[in-house]
């Protein structure tokens, strides 16, 4: 029975899941999308951040909360008591942890991603609508705002964020059973850290006058220009990037394989607590 997935069964436990604690489920995304709106409503305007305003509200709406979300998701082992019943509830770990991912994955992102259109679309009409048709650059204004597109570059990188981070946070979950949230940001802040020092150790031993180098991504760089009597004059900040097959096959990794490995490992991790 416990290595089997029964829609029913998977039904009750989904519920349980959702009403046993709606305080930290529907009240958390309550207070994200809350907060959302209050940040949109005063930071959108002077009309110059307005795009830069869309681009935050939705990285730190989405990955921010998703982070959250995911971080208490699996928190059911601050106690023995709790850990203990939750591990012998009557199904599977398959079902156990399709539930969480279910409600972190699908239905945060499907609900935030809802509400931050209806914001987006409502802030852009009010503006077009308000705008003097008089002036004489109302169209170059009209075209500056628009809404935000799901499908553009940016939104594309906050996807990634998210996959990534909160998968990280479901796998930290159940390795820390307390202050998850704070403890697996360390963890990763630390891994980045240290990354981005090695990187630039090794720039800084292979180039001179390196600037700032970038894991996976670029090497900022100083070129000084001489004059006839070699003595400096000037220098231009260049930007070295990867390769392009090598920077593709980095994407590839980031978007697809870091957050799938992710999210896989948390469900081996919760079988281990299983047994």
């Amino acid at each position: 029975m416990y290595d089997t997935f029964h829609l029913p069964r998977f039904g009750r436990l989904l519920k349980k899941t959702l009403l046993e604690r709606p305080m930290q489920i529907f009240g958390f995304t309550g207070a994200i999308l809350l907060l959302l709106f209050i940040y949109y409503a005063i930071y959108h305007l002077p009309l110059h951040q307005w795009i830069e305003v869309q681009k935050a509200a939705f990285l730190i709406g989405l990955t921010g909360g998703g982070m959250f979300l995911a971080s208490f998701m699996f928190g059911y082992f601050s106690t023995n008591a709790q850990g203990a019943s939750y591990l012998t509830l009557p199904a599977s770990h398959f079902e156990k942890w399709l539930c969480v991912v279910l409600i972190t994955g699908i239905f945060y992102p499907a609900v935030f991603l809802l509400f931050f259109r209806l914001v987006d679309v409502s802030f852009v009409v009010w503006f077009h609508d308000h705008l003097d048709t008089s002036m004489p650059n109302y169209k170059k204004i009209y075209d500056t705002v628009g809404v935000f597109p799901f499908d553009g570059d940016k939104a594309r990188d906050v996807y990634c964020y998210f996959a990534n981070y909160a998968g990280a946070m479901l796998v930290g979950s159940l390795y820390f059973n307390k202050v998850t949230f704070i403890k697996v940001a360390l963890v990763v802040g630390g891994v980045f850290l240290s990354l981005y020092l090695v990187n630039l150790l090794i720039a800084k031993i292979v180039m001179h006058d390196v600037q700032n180098a970038f894991p996976f991504e670029s090497v900022d760089i100083s070129v000084i220009k001489f004059s006839a009597g070699l003595q400096p004059i000037s220098s231009v900040d260049r930007s070295i990037d990867l390769p392009s097959n090598t920077g593709k096959a980095i994407d590839i990794l980031t978007r697809y394989f870091l957050p799938g490995a992710l999210w896989i490992i948390s469900y081996v991790r919760l079988r281990e607590k299983e047994f």
